[in-house]
């Protein structure tokens, strides 16, 4: 009679470390880990040492004194005699303005020049195809630079605007649109609840938000139905009740106004102002980018098996609900990951607004701040960890979206 044993345990040896493959690849990072340890130790006590030699060190004081300088752009109050910190976050959110307008610009264009790229109509299709080979191929500083010189040297002076018979007027007596910039109404709460504007529109956010998962829970629930009784209930006015009512009543009760722009004296006055160069570096980099989106939307569309419209067209679907519900679905997949590295390239191509002098953070920190207090290293260090923070972010976001999107294997 036998007994089954098991195998004797093989004892731990350092030669394992190379020879056994459970622990060769363990072995490689370890080393490739400590070499780039030991590289950073090294530029940093050397920075340190030609620092002490020098007689300076690193110091973030000169974050609290007065900044001195005036920014024409921005999104909260801030004056020049606010501090360096102070114009750093009034440029920090600048760059993240631009950036947000023009990575949804880019997208929208993108996908409808990358769809109508593959339109069966010969002059959309090489219209698409114009702007595409056009756009990418010429750098985003010179496009920044034509859209800024257009916006100077074309749009009408305010004083254009004024007398009797004026040589240009307002856009439905609201909009004005000047060499200085662009002026639109701008929404003003009357009565806002807490007795605070910025606790007003944190509400506002809120009840957007709140419509958006309600939203979501009205048509997961119109999928369940159509599921268990192969119809869909009709939902898209409840779908606009949730979305407008709340908003509605909100606005109503915080007493929502609109401050009109108007001339005064040699310029307009009221309302929100988006300056020339705001606009420029907007509509440069995301028609720039959105060229390099619509090829990776073609690619992603292409990527689809042509069956699968095919059959989809078999069932009496229209070309456009073809689109919609079974070819964009199933491009995402293919079209999301090189979609990262575009919104990549859009936040730190944003760094390029100086060149017309839209004041983002390379233009406060990395510009007339490092020019007046001298603090290089400081500055240089700030401005890395802020774009190294915030492309991590988007990819942070885009990776949690593209995993909900791919396809799940068993």
């Amino acid at each position: 009679m036998t007994t089954m044993t098991d195998p004797p345990q093989e004892s731990f040896r350092l030669s394992m470390l190379l020879n056994d493959t459970r622990y060769r690849s363990y072995t490689f990072q370890f080393i490739a880990l400590l070499a780039l340890v030991m590289a950073i130790a090294y530029l940093m006590s050397n920075m340190f040492a030609n620092l002490r030699d020098q007689g300076l060190f690193l110091s973030w004081a000169f974050l609290g004194e007065p900044a001195g300088y005036d920014i024409n752009q921005r999104l909260i109050e801030y004056d020049s005699q606010m501090t360096h910190w102070r114009a750093t976050v009034v440029g920090v959110l600048n760059t993240l303005l631009v950036a947000f307008l023009a990575c949804v610009t880019a997208t929208v264009l993108g996908v409808i020049a990358g769809v109508l790229r593959l339109s069966n109509n010969w002059l959309v299709s090489k219209l698409m195809s114009a702007y595409v080979e056009a756009f990418r191929n010429v750098p985003v500083l010179i496009w920044i630079i034509i859209i800024f010189t257009i916006m100077t040297a074309v749009m009408p002076a305010p004083r254009a605007f004024r007398g009797d018979e004026p040589d240009a007027t307002m856009l439905l007596g609201l909009f004005a649109f000047t060499n200085r910039g662009v002026y639109v109404p701008a929404p003003i709460l009357g009565n806002p609840l807490f007795g605070s504007a910025a606790m007003g529109w944190l509400l506002i956010v809120l009840g957007l938000v709140g419509s958006f998962f309600g939203a979501k829970a009205l048509g997961a629930w119109a999928n369940a139905k159509q599921e268990l009784t192969g119809e869909r209930p009709t939902t898209w006015y409840i779908t606009l009740a949730i979305w407008f009512v709340p908003l509605i009543v909100l606005l109503t009760i915080m007493g929502l106004s609109w401050d009109i722009p108007a001339l005064r004296g040699f310029n307009f006055g009221g309302g929100l102002t988006i300056r020339g160069s705001l606009i420029a570096l907007w509509f440069a980099l995301a028609i720039y980018t959105g060229a390099f989106i619509a090829e990776n939307v073609r690619a992603g569309i292409q990527a689809i098996n042509k069956g699968q419209s095919e059959a989809a067209a078999s069932l009496g679907l229209r070309p456009g609900r073809i689109m919609n519900l079974v070819i964009l679905p199933q491009a995402l997949r293919v079209i999301i990951p090189p979609l990262i590295s575009q919104y990549l390239n859009i936040t730190k191509n944003s760094s390029l607004a100086i060149a017309v002098g839209y004041m983002d953070i390379t233009g406060t920190l990395g510009g007339i701040t490092l020019n007046q207090t001298g603090r290089a290293i400081e500055c240089v260090l700030l401005l890395m960890l802020f774009y190294l923070t915030i492309s991590l972010a988007i990819s942070a976001v885009m990776n949690v979206y593209n995993n909900s999107v791919k396809l799940k294997e068993r």
